[in-house]
């Protein structure tokens, strides 16, 4: 890599585009050698100047964002790509890491942040990193979890945490014994257990049931 990360960016907004060449502008590590408005401009300058980062819109006007980013990580492995995005929804986030982006960042995300991204994308330019990945992460498991588990195996579930017998379960639920039975043999199936104990401690691990003290 050259001592100055050389960085082209591919963003449908001209202010954007002038605006992170203003910010790159003030930082003696970085350079813009490139800049265009259309996603195909973007392929052919990629190409010719060879740069360290491309910082790349989601939106374009002439192709979608993800996919570009994702035949360039094809092309190029060394390239590092940011992708810019207008906001952090999650889908987005995880279409960008799929896609083999270096780098997610929001329009709204502070300069500091932007530059971060840039550099890590120059230096590591197939590890993903976004701010809120972890947290993303817990709501993708959470409602995993969440669909994991029908409405009366929950209940089911939650009986067992506190305690309840099969038969409890069974009038507690207003259904008959062998209907109990079921539901709990089912429960038993989905998280790999054969008994209360296991079942408790596999749904603890899924957080499908909150440690009791």
């Amino acid at each position: 890599m050259n001592e100055q990360v050389r960085v082209v960016v591919a963003d449908g907004h001209t202010l954007v585009r002038y605006g992170l060449s203003g910010l790159v502008a003030t930082e003696p590590d970085i350079e813009v050698v490139g800049s265009t408005g259309l996603g195909r401009e973007a392929v052919s300058i990629v190409a010719t100047v060879r740069p360290d980062v491309l910082v790349l819109d989601v939106v374009l006007p002439d192709t979608d964002g993800l996919q570009l980013a994702s035949e360039l990580r094809s092309r190029y492995a060394d390239l590092g790509i940011v992708l810019l995005a207008s906001n952090g929804q999650d889908d987005v986030l995880f279409e960008a890491l799929a896609s083999g982006v270096s780098a997610f960042v929001t329009r709204a995300a502070p300069a500091d942040e932007v530059l971060a991204a840039i550099r890590h994308a120059a230096v590591a330019p197939v590890s993903f990193t976004a701010t809120g990945l972890a947290s993303a992460m817990e709501r993708r498991e959470l409602a995993a979890n969440q669909h994991f588990l029908s409405r009366r195996e929950a209940e089911v579930l939650a009986l067992l945490g506190e305690g309840l017998s099969v038969r409890a379960i069974a009038t507690r639920l207003c259904v008959s014994l062998s209907t109990a039975k079921t539901y709990v043999a089912r429960l038993y199936e989905k998280l790999g257990a054969s008994n209360r104990a296991q079942a408790i401690m596999a749904a603890m691990e899924r957080d499908l049931l909150a440690a009791k003290h």
